[in-house]
């Protein structure tokens, strides 16, 4: 969503600064450039990355990941400083939450690991995005996993001990999930409306106009299912990473903009490097 460009933005956005913990220093706001914030305690200076969505917007990729721009952050551990009594916004959050597992389920085999789901899961936001061909560390996905297990496991933990189609047994971190043509349909029908819409492209031809449970009734009966929502899921990210790449550009400016991805290229080699024996 673009927000009108207002006056006293500056202002507005120094308010907003100011509500930050005091450690942290610098915050950048898109579109706006980058403010100092006064008194750093002890002297430590962070540097903070934040954006602004309404709060519809927020419900509608939560709900129907028409960008995964926020649900897909939304995915992996993250801490809510303040959660007002918003029972759209709880419910979305919710559903975002089972729409990750339903899709992970999707693309996994019968039988899996813990661990599997896991990185599955926090790999969905960054299926299609060039990005993580060349700037980001490959490992970074696995690196989120890692240093959060039990974070996952909190959020993650009612929903699939709740969830019908699949046997979870967390003592032993397995997990067995319904891959016959009738429970993939289940869990294609429950996807988001963006992927299922993204899936009916590339599966139905032109011209054919079949509707939707028609075409994912024929998803889930074919042997490469999860790599046609795979590649949904892709085409999802992919747009999103080039639109917000270019935004990145327009409002930070190119020098700040190859800066940023200088520091990203850097990161990537020497995680290369950590790797190589």
């Amino acid at each position: 969503m673009t927000l009108p460009a207002l006056q006293n933005t500056s202002v507005l956005y120094r308010r907003i600064l100011s509500q930050f913990p005091q450690d942290i220093s610098l915050a950048f706001a898109y579109g706006s450039g980058v403010f100092k914030q006064n008194g750093t305690s002890q002297g430590q200076m962070g540097i903070m990355k934040y954006g602004v969505i309404s709060t519809d917007s927020l419900i509608d990729d939560l709900l129907h990941w028409k960008t995964m721009y926020i649900a897909g952050r939304l995915h992996k551990p993250v801490k809510i400083l303040v959660q007002g009594e918003n029972g759209k916004m709880r419910a979305a959050l919710v559903g975002n939450l089972k729409s990750a597992v339903t899709a992970s389920f999707l693309m996994l085999p019968e039988s899996f690991s813990e661990e599997d789901l896991l990185l599955q899961i926090a790999g969905l936001s960054y299926a299609g995005d060039f990005r993580m061909v060349i700037g980001e560390d490959r490992s970074k996905v696995a690196n989120i996993v890692k240093e959060n297990v039990q974070h996952f496991r909190i959020l993650y933990n009612n929903i699939l001990q709740e969830c019908p189609q699949v046997v979870y047994k967390p003592q032993q971190g397995k997990l067995e999930v319904d891959k016959s043509p009738e429970g993939q349909f289940v869990q294609l029908m429950a996807l988001p409306r963006t992927l299922q819409q993204r899936i009916t492209r590339l599966v139905d031809p032109p011209g054919k106009n079949r509707d939707v449970e028609e075409i994912l009734l024929q998803v889930a009966q074919d042997p490469d299912c999860g790599s046609v929502v795979q590649q949904g899921i892709s085409s999802i990210v992919k747009s999103s990473s080039i639109t917000q790449t270019a935004k990145g550009i327009a409002t930070a400016g190119l020098l700040k903009s190859l800066s940023y991805s200088t520091k990203k290229l850097q990161k990537m080699w020497k995680g290369w490097r950590m790797k190589t024996p």
